[in-house]
């Protein structure tokens, strides 16, 4: 068997799905009369759309390159996280939604500084653009040096110029559309994406002639074993509980990506709905790569070949595209590829919308003594679209310095400040007696907290789990907010005697 290295099917299959993007940016743009337009599509977005989008977004191709790769390198405990997604619904349900609609606010970090002061909304805001610039540009590097180059089989040297393609045409359609164009597109994308992964399933089951073939007769032994609860493994099933509902929580809570979407419904109701289309969407394609996971990792049994005298352990990340390349016949390619860039453009879209947002309405306007006009908003929020699409892109080339496999690497760049980033927001929500200088040192320490654990064994030659990095984080953060709230109001109370 050997490469089926694209036709000129494929490349015309890639060429329509990014010419159709860039017709929607541009039909969208005309639909923009204002900032709510832009920002928010008009806040009354239809829910089931709106909840694909958050899935899109955070669901991104890192995790569809990651998962798989995973479960073939260490085995399954990763997918133990499915299991608290019922528990994040009826958090952010029925918790933080409701506090989140009844205030009118354009941006998340707002109600921040109405409660705890001016300092904390800026950390939070400085908090997002760090964790979201790092993540786009874990996206772009990721998707053109571990898919689109080893498929194309072009040199290393081609990775500025894939970068900069993706880059540009999702600031085209995301700086002209805004939002609407945004969900649209991420609707469009999620299908591509679910299309794909069903589409592999089914032809490794042919090609193998069985769907139970796919199901390992016996335990393989470079797989980790089952264990419920050790801080000293890799991946436990209680730590992957523990980080994933902390991940959905902290991000459901204090992301502005997220919040954004639960302003762009209606009401409270549309904004429930629209979250539990996200937590479904979430549970059935963790399946769908749980099988396709399974899927790969049969049929490299069945054609080493494809390991190109690698072992499955060096290359786990890179099998799918290893697939795509030799495996998918003739015509296929090009789709599954246009796939996996529909679920990388559909995060970077959605990071660059909210991205802006956040510097205009956190940084430029709330500094900025006068007031801009809608019109120029609008053209403040298309360049600064532009300004990070360069910043992310040129990231991304230095980007795989940082140690580790795909799931590793997000969660020590993208996913650094999660945990931090919730600490005010926890505060604001829940802590009646909460203060403003006691808040945002432990939200301070909280990020300090993340950068020691993620960067452990450089920094002090001790391997902590990746997978801690946001529950300690977290509770680092919350712990000494609290205590130096009461001990503040304490202090307070002894003075007045």
């Amino acid at each position: 068997m050997g490469s089926n290295t694209l036709t000129l099917w494929d490349l015309l299959i890639i060429i329509i799905y990014g010419a159709g993007m860039l017709i929607v940016g541009f039909y969208f743009s005309h639909k923009n009369k204002n900032t709510e337009d832009y920002l928010f599509g008009g806040r009354n977005m239809t829910s089931w759309k709106v909840g694909i989008s958050l899935f899109a977004t955070m669901f991104s191709a890192i995790t569809y390159l990651s998962l798989p790769g995973e479960l073939i390198k260490y085995g399954p405990m990763i997918f133990a996280t499915i299991a608290t997604l019922p528990f994040v619904y009826l958090v952010v349900a029925y918790f933080f939604i409701p506090f989140i609609m009844k205030l009118k606010i354009n941006s998340a970090y707002e109600l921040l500084e109405e409660r705890l002061g001016k300092k904390n909304r800026t950390i939070a805001s400085i908090y997002f653009l760090i964790m979201r610039i790092l993540w786009m540009s874990v996206i772009i590097y990721m998707v053109s040096e571990k898919i689109i180059i080893p498929i194309m089989n072009w040199s290393k040297e081609s990775s500025l110029l894939v970068s900069i393609i993706m880059g540009v045409i999702t600031i085209i359609y995301t700086s002209s559309g805004g939002l609407r164009s945004v969900v649209f597109t991420d609707v469009i994308q999620s299908a591509i994406l679910f299309g794909g992964s069903i589409l592999i399933i089914f032809l490794v089951v042919r090609s193998t002639g069985s769907l139970s073939y796919i199901i390992p007769d016996s335990y393989p032994a470079n797989w980790s074993g089952w264990v419920f609860f050790d801080t000293k493994v890799r991946i436990s099933f209680m730590t992957a509980f523990i980080s994933t509902f902390s991940w959905f929580v902290c991000t459901s809570g204090s992301d502005q990506m997220t919040i954004q979407r639960y302003l762009a419904t209606k009401d409270v109701r549309a904004a429930r709905k629209m979250f539990l289309s996200s937590i479904l969407a979430n549970i059935f394609v963790n399946m769908l790569l749980f099988i396709l996971g399974l899927s790969l990792f049969a049929y490299i049994k069945l054609h080493p070949e494809i390991l190109e005298g690698a072992t499955i352990n060096s290359i786990a990340d890179s099998i799918l595209p290893r697939f795509i390349a030799f495996g998918l016949p003739i015509g296929f390619s090009g789709l599954v590829l246009a796939g996996l860039m529909a679920a990388a453009m559909s995060s970077l879209s959605s990071g660059i919308n909210s991205s802006s947002l956040t510097i205009i309405n956190d940084f430029i306007l709330n500094l900025k003594q006068k007031s801009l006009s809608e019109k120029k908003k609008i053209k403040l929020a298309q360049f600064i679209s532009i300004l990070i699409g360069v910043v992310i892109v040129l990231l991304s080339l230095v980007i795989a310095n940082i140690r580790g496999n795909l799931l590793e690497l997000t969660y020590r760049t993208s996913n650094l400040f999660v945990g931090p980033l919730f600490v005010p927001f926890f505060m604001a929500m829940f802590i009646k007696k909460a203060l403003s200088n006691a808040t945002f040192t432990g939200t301070l320490l909280g990020g300090l907290t993340a950068i020691f654990i993620s960067f452990s064994k450089e920094l002090f030659n001790i391997d902590i789990s990746f997978l801690w990095i946001i529950p300690a984080s977290l509770i680092v953060g919350i712990t000494i907010s609290i205590l130096l709230s009461y001990y503040s109001h304490i202090l307070s109370s002894v003075k007045n005697k």
